[in-house]
């Protein structure tokens, strides 16, 4: 009975959590496998702990987050040829795993070898006096950046703290995608925000890509469109300047249907009309009998 009242609070829990998006996964065509890992909230002392080694505040509501679950990882798999295959995932790193993306120098390292400081060649915001928002983050000590989630290899979801100063606790961070080609791109202000696009994309493969310039794979695209087709568009916009024309365009009506025949009406003839018309047409045949005789 206790594990039954248990696992009931946990769910209620996860619906509260997640916003819902379980059950509405579990009730989508060709959806299965549904897992959320149940995690304890983290401890006060270990959001303390990590603020004061890397001299960062945690937003208020990640640490609100933090404090309800230590992580986040919710997977689904859809069926394909009697086979599940993985496809969503929804992952936000534990306070533990909230590591810093660059790691410092091994002694085992090259004394030559290049680093992701290397990137940085343009001048310091400080000293040139720009201190834009929107201005990509720095890969020295000009930004602390932490590592929220791997993509599955398709890049990271890293919280950033720019601007930051020797020995200064940093305050103000926001959430940046480092793509594949390590360039950045700035998803949202607030974890807050962050947390419900993931939830609204529903994990889907590469989604972070609808924010970038370049936009979606061909293989995304078709994910999207059909799990996400209320707020997937493929219409041109930023993140899509090619604009595929050929998807969403196809009408199933038209596609998965026979040819309709158009019905050919016919028009109603009255009576005299019509024995007119046959009176001519034995005259008719009347003639051409005669002719053959």
């Amino acid at each position: 009975m206790e594990e039954t009242k248990e696992s009931f609070t946990f769910k209620g829990v996860a619906e509260r959590l997640t916003l819902g998006v379980t059950r509405i996964l579990e009730n989508m065509p060709g959806v299965v496998d549904v897992r959320l890992v149940e995690r304890e909230p983290a401890e006060k002392r270990s959001l303390l702990s990590w603020e004061q080694k890397n001299t960062c505040i945690l937003p208020e509501d990640l640490r609100d987050f933090y404090l309800t679950t230590d992580g986040l990882a919710l997977t689904w798999s859809v069926k394909l040829d009697n086979e599940c295959v993985p496809l969503g995932s929804m992952m936000i790193h534990s306070v533990a795993r909230l590591c810093p993306l660059l790691q410092p120098v091994s002694l085992f390292s090259l004394p030559n070898a290049p680093s992701l400081a290397d990137l940085d060649w343009e001048e310091d915001d400080t000293q040139s006096g720009t201190r834009n928002a929107a201005a990509p983050p720095h890969f020295d000590s000009r930004s602390r950046i932490f590592e929220m989630d791997s993509c599955g290899g398709n890049g990271k979801v890293c919280l950033v703290y720019k601007n930051c100063a020797p020995g200064v606790v940093a305050q103000r961070s926001d959430i940046w995608f480092l793509d594949r080609s390590l360039c950045w791109h700035l998803l949202t202000a607030t974890f807050t925000s962050y947390y419900r696009l993931m939830i609204t994309h529903l994990g889907l493969p590469e989604w972070q890509y609808a924010f970038t310039p370049y936009g979606l794979s061909p293989q995304a695209k078709q994910w999207a469109s059909l799990y996400q087709p209320l707020t997937f568009s493929s219409e041109p916009n930023f993140a899509d300047p090619a604009g595929d024309s050929h998807l969403n365009k196809l009408d199933p009506t038209k596609a998965f249907k026979g040819k309709a025949k158009t019905p050919v009406l016919k028009k109603k003839q009255s009576p005299q009309c019509s024995l007119g018309s046959a009176a001519k047409s034995q005259g008719g045949a009347g003639r051409h009998g005669g002719g053959r005789r």
